[in-house]
């Protein structure tokens, strides 16, 4: 049983990872690609709306809902423990797969960056946040957030893994750079068409509402020590704490 949940958490990576890649590259509409962002033909605006309006619904349900601590006891009870992380890595990588494969395209340009100099700079700020995503998420530990030391674990149970709080690098500037590497990824672009500030808007919303519950989830899984951490770093934008007599938990 622990060599197949093994095997589970490999493929279930590598479907993870790429359709994370897919995304990645598709977000930035590299003519490379056989479907991108700009690559197809608009169509009726209220059935590309109500049909991408579906896949960022259930994209955000599967991320939220998935990665609640409820769920995942639910889950568990069909699923070995060890498979459980795994199992929404999978799932991840399928809807981004799905999104890039179905997202209908909108008429319409917003801008589209005429000198060479500022269309360098756009997808060298698209290429920074899709690399402080990544490499956030190796500051923590991109094999347990991808299911990979889970698996690996379960074929020794007598190793453990802990529950431990990291700030360090980008952690000491915001308290969620993955999140703030989509938004720099997915907004800054030499061509923003109507399809993509479409998807751009409507992962943004589901950004802010699934770190309400992430944030949630870390106040009652860490206490007191998030708490601190959370009135003195900002949740998003990398910017300094102003000291006051009352401090309040800082909402971006």
């Amino acid at each position: 049983m622990s060599i197949l949940v093994l095997l589970f958490g490999i493929i279930s990576y590598v479907i993870g990872i790429g359709g994370l890649t897919y995304f990645i590259l598709y977000i930035g509409a590299w003519e490379f690609l056989p479907i991108h962002i700009n690559s197809g033909e608009a169509g009726s605006v209220v059935s590309a709306v109500v049909i991408n309006l579906g896949l960022m619904v259930l994209f955000g349900l599967q991320h939220t809902v998935t990665a609640r601590p409820k769920f995942k006891a639910a889950i568990t009870k069909v699923l070995p423990v060890a498979a459980e992380r795994s199992s929404y890595v999978l799932l991840s990588g399928i809807m981004m797969f799905l999104i890039c494969l179905y997202w209908q395209p909108v008429e319409g340009i917003v801008w589209q960056a005429a000198s060479s100099w500022l269309q360098t700079t756009l997808i060298g700020l698209y290429v920074l946040g899709w690399v402080i995503c990544v490499g956030s998420s190796f500051l923590i530990n991109h094999f347990e957030l991808f299911g990979l030391q889970q698996v690996y674990l379960n074929l020794r149970p007598s190793t453990a893994a802990r529950d431990t709080f990291t700030e360090r690098g980008l952690y000491r500037l915001v308290r969620h750079p993955i999140q703030l590497g989509v938004l720099i990824g997915i907004w800054f672009t030499p061509t923003m068409t109507m399809t993509h500030l479409m998807l751009a808007v409507t992962m943004t919303i589901y950004i802010f509402i699934g770190l309400y519950f992430e944030e949630k989830d870390l106040m009652n899984g860490l206490g007191s020590e998030y708490e601190d951490y959370r009135r003195r770093v900002r949740k998003l934008l990398p910017l300094p704490v102003r000291k006051s007599g009352r401090e309040k938990p800082l909402v971006i």
